[in-house]
Parts: C-alpha cells; sequence; structure tokens
C-alpha cells in the first residue's frame, strides 16, 4: 500500500512538473512568436507550482532531501539523538497542525464567499485545497517517521547531508581540498 501511494505521489509531482514546463513553453511561443498570450497562463502556472511545492514537501520527508543541519546532534549519543528527533518531529507536527488549522479556516471562508479564481472558472478553495491536503500529507510523512524512530527503525530525519556529498564528489573528480588538481 505504501509504495502505490509513492508511486502516485511522484507520479503526480512528474505530471505537475511537466504541465507547469510545458504550459510555460507555449505561453512564451505564443507570445514572443505570435504575440498572442494566453491570458490564464500566469495564474496556473502559479497554482501548479504551489501543488507541486507542497507534494514535494511531504516526498521530501520520505525521500531525505531536506537539508538540515545537525552537526550539533551529530555529537551526542544514539539515544540523545533519537529524542532530540522525537522533540523535533513532535514541534513539525505541531506546525503542521496550526498550518491545518489555519488553512482549513481560510477554504472555509472562501468557500463562504464563494470567490474564483481571476482568470480561470474555477472556486479559489477548490484551487488552494492544496494547503490542507499538503499538511495532510506531511503530517502522514511525519508521523510514519516519528513511528520509525520510536521502533528504533530509524534515528531521526533522513537529511541531504551537502558537505559530505561535495566531498564525494570532489575526491570522485580527482580535485583534493585546496582546489588543485591531482
Amino acid at each position: 500500500m505504501n509504495t502505490l501511494i509513492n508511486k502516485v505521489e511522484e507520479g503526480i509531482i512528474s505530471l505537475l512538473l511537466a504541465s507547469m514546463t510545458l504550459l510555460v513553453f507555449m505561453e512564451v511561443l505564443m507570445r514572443f512568436g505570435f504575440n498572442v498570450g494566453i491570458h490564464w497562463a500566469q495564474e496556473l502556472t502559479l497554482l501548479l507550482s504551489g501543488w507541486m511545492v507542497m507534494f514535494g514537501v511531504s516526498y521530501g520527508i520520505k525521500v531525505g532531501s531536506h537539508i538540515g543541519v545537525d552537526a550539533l546532534v551529530r555529537l551526542f549519543s544514539v539515544n540523545v539523538r533519537r529524542a532530540i528527533s522525537i522533540v523535533a518531529i513532535l514541534l513539525c507536527l505541531l506546525y503542521c497542525g496550526l498550518f491545518l488549522v489555519g488553512s482549513w479556516t481560510y477554504l472555509g471562508k472562501l468557500k463562504s464567499i464563494g470567490i474564483h479564481l481571476e482568470d480561470i472558472p474555477v472556486p479559489k478553495w477548490i484551487a488552494n485545497s492544496i494547503l490542507f491536503g499538503g499538511m495532510v500529507m506531511l503530517a502522514i510523512r511525519l508521523l510514519d517517521l516519528l513511528w520509525a524512530v520510536i521502533r528504533g527503525k530509524q534515528e531521526g530525519f533522513k537529511l541531504l547531508d551537502e558537505a559530505k556529498e561535495s566531498m564525494y564528489l570532489a575526491q570522485k573528480e580527482g580535485t583534493s581540498l585546496d582546489g588543485d588538481d591531482e
């Protein structure tokens, strides 16, 4: 089941990115090639971008692509690091909870007012529903991570270690630390 959810999430992110890229390409082609534009392209591009970001946030938790500063945390023992991770995840869940309440209130007001998008005949609350949906997806990923940390299956967030990756790339390219080629 988890694999299916991951595949659907990856597919949606890919579809959003491809749609946004094609839309911007067509807008540029129409505007500069034929001197006409697509009047709703900018609004849809911004919406697609927002949707992609919200899907990407939860996906980033899954694949460990978020950048984190954990130099201080790495100095502690494994049990202390796990405790710090649990606190950090709980704080992230608190943030998600606040965002969920705020986005639910915002979407409810948009729905009750009946506002539509400026250039596309779609209710604004539907177009912005990713605010709530994205935070739900993020909360699910964080709860899954919390459970893995509590069970000892994971030590904490899988963070992108850019320094380690840079050192690996530098050694792979045959470059020394001072910038001289070997």
